[in-house]
């Protein structure tokens, strides 16, 4: 069945809000955050499965090491959101772009221009801020330091997962622009074969699904609400929203895709706030604000400019 250009889009958005409820939602349930990241991979990896045929593609030893990365992005992410603010979680996570331009050219050869180190340069001024400005321990964020770090940390591995994509995806003259956060990781490298990159978010929650069992059992004293945030995480929050995803892409022009996906972290904070009644620091919110403007000035100017000699001979 065709897709229309608006129809397209709206799944691309519809896609977008969905991840944006993932902190919100993790937050709701009374689980541990072992509990939390084990079950909701375990059912996200089986809704991905089951939703998107591309995500069936057999499990390479190369498809199984960036899956190892993604996974403790997963974990992480999960983790820094029991402890800190939704907002500081995404923000921090967001930095990812930073990491991969430091990285680049070092493992991909990849060349650093020098509009790239002023990003790097805005970036880092805007993750300074979260930290320089601490936020006051809320319900919902008891640890806003400890969560903190461990955002950044998953905004590494998400670096090094956009990374290994791009390495499984390397058929293409130019990877995609890289996308802000781990919950988009199959619009990384729409040239990987064989659905490279949805084969790798299910075989990264399975990974994480497993690593993380031995710390989630036994369960006590869990809820029917907490099962149904779990069924709700795996099955809509990822499943549908990769379903989305998968069937917008290939009708979206990259520019517009990267620009709409970040709903996700636009939109996640205030989920937080309507859920939780959780209120990030006056910095913090300055300090995301820039995060998001300097991936928004960056997306548009990556997919704008011309693909230099070298990789058009290729």
């Amino acid at each position: 069945m065709p897709v229309s250009r608006l129809d397209a889009r709206l799944r691309l958005i519809a896609a977008a809000v969905l991840f944006s409820t993932g902190g919100a939602a993790i937050k709701a349930a009374s689980l541990t955050s072992w509990q939390v990241a084990s079950f909701r991979s375990g059912v996200a990896a089986l809704a991905v499965w089951l939703l998107v045929p591309a995500a069936r593609a057999r499990w390479s030893p190369r498809v199984l090491a960036v899956a190892a990365v993604y996974a403790a992005t997963l974990v992480l992410f999960v983790i820094a959101n029991k402890r800190t603010t939704s907002a500081n979680a995404i923000f921090l996570q967001s930095t990812a772009p930073l990491w991969v331009l430091l990285a680049g050219p070092a493992l991909l050869g990849e060349r650093t221009t020098r509009r790239d180190v002023a990003f790097m340069g805005v970036v880092a001024l805007g993750m300074v801020c979260f930290f320089v400005g601490e936020d006051a321990p809320q319900a919902t964020a008891p640890d806003p330091l400890g969560g903190n770090i461990l955002a950044v940390i998953s905004g590494v591995t998400w670096a090094a997962t956009v990374l290994g994509l791009r390495w499984l995806g390397r058929g293409g003259a130019r990877s995609a622009p890289v996308r802000e956060t781990a919950d988009e990781a199959a619009t990384e490298t729409p040239s990987a074969e064989g659905g490279a990159a949805l084969t790798t978010v299910v075989a990264g929650n399975v990974l994480a699904f497993l690593a993380c069992l031995p710390m989630a059992l036994p369960v006590h004293g869990a809820g029917t609400a907490d099962w149904l945030v779990v069924l709700y995480l795996g099955v809509v929050q990822i499943g549908l929203a990769y379903l989305a995803l998968s069937s917008a892409m290939p009708h979206v022009p990259a520019l517009e895709a990267s620009t709409l996906l970040l709903i996700e972290p636009a939109l996640n904070p205030g989920w937080a706030y309507l859920a939780h009644g959780e209120r990030p620091s006056a910095l913090s919110w300055v300090g995301g604000a820039v995060i998001v403007l300097a991936a928004v000035a960056k997306t548009w100017w990556d997919v704008r400019r011309p693909l230099p000699a070298s990789a058009t001979a290729r």
